[in-house]
């Protein structure tokens, strides 16, 4: 991987990056296929001296763009052409070439469903059935919310689905017409999840404050000419916001000064904004 240091990627806050690894899951990143088509080369050639061989059948290419219609990209090695996919599977998160899809409801609803005779049981007391969905259920439904972007859509989907939670615990029928004040009253709790978030991401902030890999992606700009129409919310965007200063300046200031940064996320949560 040394070999691919000084290889075009994307650029990010003036840092340049082709590839992301954890553990043994590893990503080439380049912005043509040419480009993609060398790192992978590079790849291949130092692997093959070490005694290793690619899985074609576990390296797929994808491309994330803005068209409607995703542009080919062919890459091959040894003349097998990889698959080219709309989504995937990586380290838990659906990634879609549109980069959209980070909700994680119907696999929290599948393992909601696996501990139903604990969650749903009236003889257990509903203070220890929140604390089970707490521990075992909303991490599932959470899980990377730390890189999420919180569109309206997506808070709905989170109140819907915490809604979703309580009602069967409860056991209260839809045809009960009950709403949802009184289903989170009887449950004895407020809402969490769209809370939560905001500060696990301002948390993770704090923690990635330093010049790291994961502070330039969070708060790095990338080069080139912006697209046409509305820009895409921004992490940084919804933290500034959710913590009060408003700007994204002022919150990049504030995050090197650390117990600066915890009484501004103990005071934004508490104010529940």
């Amino acid at each position: 991987m040394r070999n691919l240091e000084n290889h075009p990627g994307i650029k990010v806050g003036g840092q340049n990056i082709n590839n992301l690894r954890y553990a043994d899951d590893t990503v080439l990143i380049a912005e043509d296929k040419e480009d993609l088509q060398k790192l992978l080369n590079i790849v291949e050639e130092e692997s093959r001296k070490k005694g290793l061989e690619l899985n074609s059948k576990k390296t797929e290419v994808m491309v994330i763009s803005r068209k409607q219609e995703s542009p080919k990209c062919d890459i091959f090695v040894n003349e097998v052409k990889f698959k080219q996919r709309e989504k995937f599977k990586y380290l838990e998160t659906i990634m879609s070439n549109e980069q959209r899809n980070i909700t994680r409801t119907a696999q929290a609803k599948i393992n909601f469903q696996k501990m139903k005779t604990i969650l749903t049981n009236k003889h257990i007391s509903i203070k220890t059935r929140k604390r089970a969905l707490q521990c075992y259920i909303e991490p599932v439904l959470m899980y990377g919310c730390e890189a999420w972007t919180i569109s309206k859509q997506i808070q709905d989907k989170l109140k819907a689905t915490e809604m979703w939670f309580l009602r069967r615990m409860l056991r209260i029928p839809w045809v009960a017409k009950k709403t949802n004040e009184k289903v989170l009253n009887e449950a004895k709790k407020r809402r969490s999840l769209v809370r939560t978030i905001p500060k696990r991401q301002a948390t993770f902030l704090g923690h990635v404050r330093r010049e790291r890999l994961e502070h330039l992606v969070t708060t790095g700009k990338l080069e080139g000419k912006r697209s046409r129409g509305r820009q895409r919310e921004k992490v940084t965007d919804g933290l500034a916001t959710w913590l009060g200063p408003g700007r994204v300046t002022e919150t990049l200031t504030a995050v090197k000064d650390r117990d600066l940064w915890r009484d501004m996320i103990a005071n934004a949560y508490k104010q529940g904004t």
